[in-house]
């Protein structure tokens, strides 16, 4: 099954020039969901995971699926002041100014093993922010795992540090 057969491009989204990639064709077919989930869940091979940590809000969907099919914990990741409980924030850079990430302080224990997934790596940011938490929590990060790469935009680079897996290529 090609996946990418199930992403739609939305030209000038959220922002004129940028072509946005529409996961939710992909979602909405549960033959084409099962075997995203299938295809994710086997790049982690056989490594132990504590803990799946999931990227407000489409990087919910599949970490969610990871975490119970690896039988493990779901730790959610996002923006300032949505978050209930006692918080950690970490600051990073956008292409127009900062934003703020947070997770709870209790959500990770040191030395636990940690899968952080996230639909679409674009420049990295995002994903390198969650990393810092993580590990400001005391996790070992195992693996960043994405449905989509947009290679053009050299995120991976700011992940250098950890092992950076992706099903789509763009």
């Amino acid at each position: 099954m090609d996946l990418k057969d199930y992403v739609r491009d939305i030209r000038d989204f959220p922002s004129e020039g940028v072509v946005f990639k529409d996961i939710t064709p992909l979602l909405k077919n549960p033959i084409a969901l099962r075997f995203a989930a299938e295809a994710l869940l086997a790049l982690v091979e056989n490594q132990k995971i504590n803990k799946v940590v999931g990227m407000e809000s489409r990087g919910f969907f599949f970490a969610l699926l990871l975490a119970s099919e690896l039988k493990a914990g779901f730790v959610p990741v996002r923006k300032s002041g949505k978050l209930p409980y006692k918080t950690i924030k970490e600051e990073y850079s956008l292409e127009y100014g900062t934003d703020t990430l947070e997770i709870h302080f209790d959500s990770i224990q040191k030395g636990e093993k940690v899968l952080v997934h996230d639909d679409v790596l674009a420049t990295g940011g995002t994903a390198a922010a969650v990393c810092r938490l993580v590990e400001r929590l005391g996790g070992e990060i195992v693996q960043c795992n994405f449905l989509i790469e947009l290679d053009f935009l050299k995120g991976s680079e700011k992940l250098k540090d950890y092992s950076v897996k992706s099903l789509l290529h763009y």
